[in-house]
């Protein structure tokens, strides 16, 4: 089906190059007939090819970190001008920590990074809402997403303080989500991705086999960047009007299954030798 985003307006977070799941949102929701606004920080606009992908979307790129609430406001403020009207729906892909790129273990993290992977990877999404809800920029039943992971939920090695980070952005969903719903009917929901392997995700250490393993686990297989995007279009649309505050698995069926049968031979495989 075509155009189910005809007439809306939009702002994402986060894309930097077409590996980027964020991209691939930016190009699905301009074909079913969105306009768009682009943003990242800075030295992601400079280290990315933004610029690519706003040429291929016809959309407006507006420079901001999304930590910085003085950015946020004069985001918002230049969309509502860019757009003539409310924006309708809002894709939070965002995600680093410093311990996780420096392969800082676990049990020995450094407590300053993890007060940054926190601000850049949950507190940004609360933050983005505050700036929104407060300049009353969301169009009724609008819809705002943001990427989580599983490891949210479950422990997964070498994932280390991004999992407290996922746990977080879920937790701010639901809050802001009940004031939001209240508001003005803006649904907030994270949609809980497969492993992906974007620029971000290789970030992390033994990522390859982590995407292996999902996979295998998975009775569908992992899910795509463009899977996921043409999911996170359904959210965005007006067919999921009544969908708000939930954590929504993407993933294949990984997050259902125990065990599949390819998995234990695999395993059984390695412990006979």
């Amino acid at each position: 089906m075509n155009d189910l985003l005809k007439g809306k307006n939009g702002i994402i977070f986060g894309a930097l190059n077409d590996r980027s799941i964020a991209w691939h949102v930016a190009q699905h929701t301009h074909a079913q007939g969105a306009s768009l606004v682009l943003t990242n920080t800075p030295v992601a606009l400079r280290m990315g090819s933004l610029d690519t992908l706003a040429e291929e979307c016809n959309a407006k790129v507006i420079a901001a970190d999304a930590t910085n609430i003085n950015d946020l406001n004069n985001l918002v403020q230049e969309s509502l001008r860019h757009f003539g009207g409310k924006i309708d729906f809002v894709l939070h892909s965002i995600g680093q920590s410093p311990n996780v790129r420096k392969k800082i273990p676990y049990e020995d993290i450094n407590y300053q990074f993890m007060q940054r992977t926190m601000d850049i990877s949950a507190i940004s999404f609360h933050k983005v809402m505050n700036v929104l809800y407060n300049n009353d920029a969301m169009a009724d039943g609008g819809s705002i997403v943001a990427l989580t992971y599983i490891a949210g939920e479950r422990s997964f090695p070498l994932y280390g303080d991004m999992a407290e980070a996922k746990a977080m952005l879920e937790s701010i969903a639901r809050s802001f989500g009940a004031r939001f719903g209240r508001k003005c009917g803006v649904r907030v929901n994270t949609v809980s991705q497969s492993p992906t392997l974007t620029t971000a995700g290789e970030g992390i250490a033994g990522m390859e086999k982590m995407y292996r393993y999902a996979d295998m686990m998975s009775p569908l297989g992992n899910a795509s960047a463009s899977d996921c995007a043409d999911y996170i279009v359904t959210l965005f649309s007006d067919f999921t009007r009544k969908v708000t505050m939930q954590n929504l698995y993407h993933d294949g069926g990984f997050s259902a299954t125990g065990l599949t049968e390819n998995t234990l031979d695999a395993l059984c495989k390695g412990l006979n030798g």
